[in-house]
């Protein structure tokens, strides 16, 4: 059968009729161990009660009203985020691509505002991922993502990860700002050096220049705190918000200093849907339990856990598994065999992974797992390990016989 929708994923053949907690049923009858959470979406597993409950009871009193009058629930989670963050402002959106256009939008009319409107470029590093619109796969700069699309959106330059040298040569009086994730998570779970983010803050600084953290993959507890540049010892003056900030709903965000938007007007910017009191709602929902006593903690013990059982599991398998990489419950893991393989094997053992760059697999489970959760997702691993290490076997015995 055609499908009548366009043609832009590769989907796998399985599909989904309900979720609980870490766990998905597909229509198949089986159920599904979920270790990708939606890409890093569904920050609180399936069905959490608490945002169900949220939602069923905003949706039975109003769903929207457009940014034309005042959303309480979008004034109390603005306030939240800001008690819990650097930032004095934020501004709603509907997905990580609209929160970083925002933030590229701030940075440049933050110059403009100050009589400098030819500080208009930023700075973006190789490996990232900012979103699919226009603007936003110019700074991520893959060549994959621009193909076709006609000439690259200007006000770009990107240079390779971690190199400081190459950074400040590409800094001129044309630029506004430097763009980075603290983890790179489409390039293939690349944690930045802490020092290396602290040089960054140091050229912004010496340079006039407003630093971009894109958290959209790495915030809202992924890595054991709010956001990971708490980790850091760097505080942006930017920062970009999406994924589990909705925990499946979608909703993005992106906060601020009053002086990185003090350009930011009245008209400057907007959006029809940004900010509804459904989304508010999910988001408010969201926040109390990620800010309930210990829950951060026990993410950051997970975490661990889970890392020292995939470092277990490469030293049981070292002909499949090259590398851990990650931090909190982002995980990667760089693999011998294709991801695309690896992927398909674990999902043959009913556990659900992602794909990212550099060839590696994403292990992103809800924030929500158990000790429990981590011992099954192990056990299918293991499994799917030894599964490729056959094929592997079975494939170098028919080329010696030939």
């Amino acid at each position: 059968m055609t499908s009548p929708l366009l043609q832009t994923y590769a989907r796998a053949d399985i599909s989904f009729e309900k979720g609980e907690g870490p766990w998905l049923f597909g229509r198949d009858g089986e159920r599904y161990l979920d270790f990708g959470a939606g890409i890093a979406v569904n920050a609180l597993g399936h069905a959490h009660p608490h945002l169900v409950k949220a939602l069923t009871e905003q949706a039975s009193k109003l769903w929207h009203t457009s940014n034309l009058y005042q959303i309480p629930e979008g004034e109390r989670l603005a306030k939240r985020l800001v008690e819990n963050t650097f930032a004095d402002v934020v501004f709603f959106s509907n997905s990580g691509a609209e929160a970083n256009e925002a933030a590229i939008k701030m940075a440049r009319k933050h110059h403009a505002s100050k009589g400098h409107p030819e500080r208009f470029r930023i700075v973006t590093f190789e490996g990232a991922f900012h979103g699919r619109t226009l603007a936003t796969i110019a700074a991520g700069g893959q060549a994959k993502y621009l193909e076709g699309f006609g000439p690259k959106v200007e006000g770009f330059d990107q240079v390779p990860f971690d190199d400081l040298e190459a950074l400040k040569a590409a800094i001129g009086p044309e630029t506004a700002a430097l763009m980075i994730e603290p983890i790179q998570g489409e390039g293939g779970i690349r944690p930045v050096p802490n020092a290396f983010l602290r040089e960054l803050r140091n050229l912004c600084d010496a340079n006039g220049l407003l630093l971009i953290f894109d958290e959209i993959q790495t915030g809202v507890g992924r890595t054991g705190k709010l956001f990971a540049y708490e980790w850091t010892g760097v505080t942006p003056d930017i920062m970009t918000v999406a994924k589990g900030i909705g925990g499946g709903f979608p909703m993005g965000a992106c906060l601020a200093t009053a002086e990185a938007a003090s350009g930011m007007t009245v008209g400057s910017h907007g959006t029809t849907f940004g900010g509804n009191p459904l989304a508010m709602a999910v988001g408010n929902a969201v926040l109390d339990v990620i800010l309930e006593p210990g829950f951060l903690e026990r993410v950051e013990r997970m975490g661990l856990l889970l890392r020292q059982r995939l470092a277990e599991l490469k030293d049981r398998h070292p002909a499949v598994i090259a590398e851990v990489r990650g931090s909190g419950l982002m995980m990667g893991l760089r693999t011998h065999v294709p991801n695309t393989d690896f992927i398909a094997a674990a999902r043959a053992q009913k556990i659900i992974l992602i794909a990212a760059g550099d060839n590696v697999t994403r292990l992103l489970p809800p924030l929500i797992v158990t000790d429990a959760d981590v011992a099954e997702a192990m056990n299918r691993l293991d499994a799917a390990c030894a599964a490729i290490e056959a094929d592997l076997k079975a494939t170098a015995q028919r080329g010696a016989a030939e």
